[in-house]
C-alpha cells in the first residue's frame, strides 16, 4: 500500500520535549512495518526509542489518525516520538472505511463498532503487538493508545476488547457510543473541544460522565494542568478531562498532557 502523503514529516525532527525536567531529544528515523491481515497488506510508521536507558524496557504508544487523515499526518499531530523519546511509538495506517461523512468509504479510517469490516483493525492491532514485542524490549505494563476522532472511537473499541493489555487511553474528539460497552475501569484522559461540530461537545461531556461512573471516580475533581480536571478513583484509574475552547482538533497543549498522563500510569501486575 502506498502512503497518501507525508505532510511535511521532516519537520518532526525539530520537535523537542518541553516539559520541565525532561531531556531534549530528536526523533530517530522512522521505520515502515508491514503485516498481511486477511490477505490485505497493512502498514504502520514505527519510531524506535531515540533515548536508550541501558537494557530497560520501553513504553509502547499506539496513535490512530482520524477518518480521512493518514499516519504521516498523525506523526505531526501527536508527535509522541519527540515528547517521550524513551518510547516505541506506532502510527498505524487505516484503510478506506465507510462513515457518516463518507458513505462510499473513499477515505481511510477505522472500524466504528465490534464486528464491522471483519474486525480487520482489531486483527491489525493483535498482529502489531506480537511483532513489536518480538522486535523491541516492550514494557507490558506501559502500553497506551491515543486517537483522534475516528481513531479516538477506535480507542474505545480497544478498551472494550483488549483493555487488559493497556495502562491508559487518550481518545481525542471522540465519544463512547452504544452498543459498545466498557467492561472494566482503565485510566483515561479525554480531550474535548467546546466548539466541536463533528462530535458535539454535549456528547463528549456525556462520555466523560459515563467514564467517571465506569471508573468509580468520586468528588468534583481537581485541577490537573491548564484546562484539565482530574477525577480520582479509589481503584487508581482516574479520568482526566482536558477541555479546550476550540473545534475538532488536537491542540499541542493536549499532546503534552497526554504524555504526562501516560508517564504517570502503569498497568498493575
Amino acid at each position: 500500500m502506498k502512503w497518501a502523503s507525508r505532510r511535511g514529516w521532516q519537520a518532526l525532527f525539530i520537535g523537542v520535549w518541553l516539559m520541565p525536567g525532561s531531556r531534549l531529544a530528536r526523533a530517530v528515523e522512522p521505520q515502515i512495518m508491514k503485516w498481511t491481515i486477511d490477505h490485505v497488506e497493512r502498514d504502520a510508521i514505527v519510531y524506535p526509542p531515540s533515548v536508550q536507558e541501558g537494557r530497560s524496557k520501553a513504553p509502547l504508544i499506539f496513535a490512530f489518525h482520524g477518518h480521512g487523515d493518514n499516519a504521516w499526518f498523525a506523526t505531526e499531530q501527536f508527535a509522541f516520538q519527540t515528547l517521550w523519546p524513551e518510547a516505541v511509538v506506532v502510527y498505524p495506517q487505516g484503510l478506506p472505511t465507510p462513515a457518516a461523512s463518507d458513505p462510499q468509504g473513499e477515505r481511510r479510517g477505522w472500524q466504528h463498532q465490534m464486528g464491522e469490516v471483519g474486525d480487520r483493525d482489531l486483527k491489525l492491532f493483535d498482529a502489531m503487538l506480537r511483532s513489536l514485542r518480538w522486535k523491541f524490549r516492550i514494557d507490558d505494563r506501559r502500553i497506551y493508545a491515543a486517537g483522534f476522532s475516528n481513531g479516538g472511537f477506535f480507542d474505545y473499541i480497544l478498551w472494550a476488547q483488549r483493555g487488559r493489555l493497556f495502562a491508559g487511553f487518550a481518545p481525542c474528539a471522540a465519544a463512547l457510543r452504544g452498543p459498545l460497552q466498557i467492561p472494566s475501569p482503565k485510566s483515561v484522559l479525554v480531550v474535548a473541544g467546546e466548539q466541536d461540530q463533528r462530535v458535539p461537545f454535549d456528547e463528549q461531556r456525556q462520555t466523560i460522565a459515563a467514564l467517571r461512573q465506569i471508573n468509580g471516580c468520586v468528588g468534583e475533581g481537581e485541577a490537573w494542568g491548564p484546562g484539565a480536571t482530574l477525577y480520582s478513583s479509589p481503584g487508581g484509574t482516574p479520568v482526566v478531562a482536558y477541555i479546550h475552547p476550540y473545534g475538532h482538533a488536537v491542540r499541542r497543549a493536549a499532546t503534552l498532557l497526554i504524555v504526562k498522563f501516560f508517564q504517570e500510569h502503569t498497568r498493575p501486575e
